[in-house]
């Protein structure tokens, strides 16, 4: 068996995890029981189209907000909140604090990708 080795830690959406496990199920025919059920579950919550994730990616980063990092960017395209209550909720799992103005910010850019 082989021992894989860990290059890198990067964080990534539901619609990025969505594209490589397609990736790979192209590549190696077929997916395992823990990708087949991976990938049930994406197909059940992954709500943006990978365009619009990348695109909803650039504008967050573009708001250039000092401590919103890329680990919470990418919990915002996951989780797509559609409230201010909604968004502080996501942002309390860490110690981050971002203020109002800039979290009303995040909102209106977030609002263009709800469906």
């Amino acid at each position: 068996m082989s021992k894989p080795e860990i290059l890198e830690k990067v964080p990534m959406n539901i619609v990025a995890l969505k594209s490589e496990l397609a990736a790979i199920k192209k590549r190696d025919g077929e997916l395992t029981f823990r990708g087949n059920k991976t990938e049930e579950y994406l197909n059940d919550f992954a709500r943006l189209s990978k365009k619009d994730a990348l695109e909803l990616e650039k504008k967050l980063n573009d708001l250039e907000i000092a401590r919103l990092k890329n680990n919470f960017v990418q919990k915002i395209i996951d989780l797509l909140p559609a409230s201010l209550a909604e968004l502080k909720v996501v942002l309390q799992g860490s110690t981050l604090t971002v203020s109002n103005a800039d979290q009303e910010k995040i909102m209106v850019v977030v609002k263009e990708y709800l469906k």
